[in-house]
């Protein structure tokens, strides 16, 4: 399309959620709260696995990765989301835009072959324990994670590209409260058709395969489970792995219904709210879950809080 007669934009207005008048005040209160929890809880739960060795095992490795991704995920939607509230609006630059896609993005897809690699070591745990700790050792740990992160930036590194070379022009204004990629392609004068099949491309490698592969393991660990006699034997293997399942069902169970259910069925301001959960909610939940039903997390707090009342 020919950009002669327009004006190239150099950046974006986030309009975030609109018509919340006084109640913006109450909103921008509650999200900074979540926010200073999730910050809180996934920080500790990296000090934790840092600083005590009740924490040294391989599950506890990967989800000091897990809430790192977290971290990294809330901050780069939440500090501007608050800005978007109180001001009932934001400016973005473009680059600043992009960027912030970009992060969420390779965030995203972090977290989800971080999710992969747990269920991963949930199987190795339950379904083959006596040859688990040769199998899981430091290396392929080590492995697992830096692969992870490496294959998140790689993957959206791609359409960091092409979204780059794009050009934007016309209206500014961007219906949602973070820069994600269907508003960023709906404002675009260039040609997208080639940004819209890399995403179409690359959410196999993303969402698919990890999520079919997290079903397989899954479905041997069930089984695994019920062929275990004893009734504590079986709610022993269950407990290790209920966490993760949580988990694994709020992160794709949302993704799904954003990105999967159909602009037509869900509205847009439906959407902002199904957003909220994966970007603010699931962060929220990840180290509360953990926590509530992991003992050891549990006495490392402790041990660790009496180690500071005794200095």
């Amino acid at each position: 399309m020919s950009t002669s007669n327009q004006t190239v934009i150099v950046d974006f207005f986030l309009l975030g959620f609109r018509n919340l008048h006084s109640f913006r005040f109450l909103l921008f209160t509650l999200l900074l709260l979540v926010y200073v929890v999730t910050l809180g809880g996934n920080l500790l739960i990296i000090t934790l696995f840092l600083s005590s060795s009740i924490l040294n095992s391989p599950m506890y490795f990967f989800l000091s990765h897990l809430s790192f991704c977290d971290t990294m995920f809330t901050s780069d939607v939440l500090p501007n989301m608050l800005e978007v509230i109180v001001k009932e609006g934001s400016t973005l630059s473009v680059v600043g835009c992009i960027a912030q896609y970009h992060v969420f993005g390779f965030s995203a897809t972090t977290e989800s072959f971080l999710l992969t690699v747990m269920s991963y070591d949930r199987y190795l745990a339950i379904c083959n324990p006596l040859r688990y700790t040769a199998i899981m050792n430091l290396s392929l740990q080590v492995c697992l994670v830096a692969s992870s992160w490496i294959l998140g930036l790689v993957v959206t590194m791609t359409s960091l590209l092409l979204i780059c070379r794009l050009q934007f022009c016309g209206s500014n204004v961007i219906d949602h409260f973070f820069c994600d990629v269907a508003p960023l392609l709906d404002l675009s004068c260039s040609d997208t058709s080639f940004v819209k099949i890399e995403i179409y491309v690359s959410s196999v490698p993303i969402v698919l395969l990890p999520f079919l592969f997290i079903i397989g393991s899954y479905s041997s660990i069930f089984w695994s489970i019920v062929r275990i006699s004893s009734t504590s034997g079986r709610q022993k293997a269950f407990s290790t792995c209920s966490s993760h399942l949580t988990v694994v069902s709020m992160y794709y169970g949302t993704l799904f219904a954003v990105y999967v259910v159909p602009t037509s069925i869900s509205s847009l301001n439906l959407k902002k709210i199904l957003s909220l959960l994966y970007t603010v909610v699931t962060p929220l939940f990840n180290p509360i879950i953990y926590s509530l039903r992991n003992q050891e997390i549990k006495a490392a707090f402790e041990v660790q809080l009496f180690r500071r009342q005794n200095r």
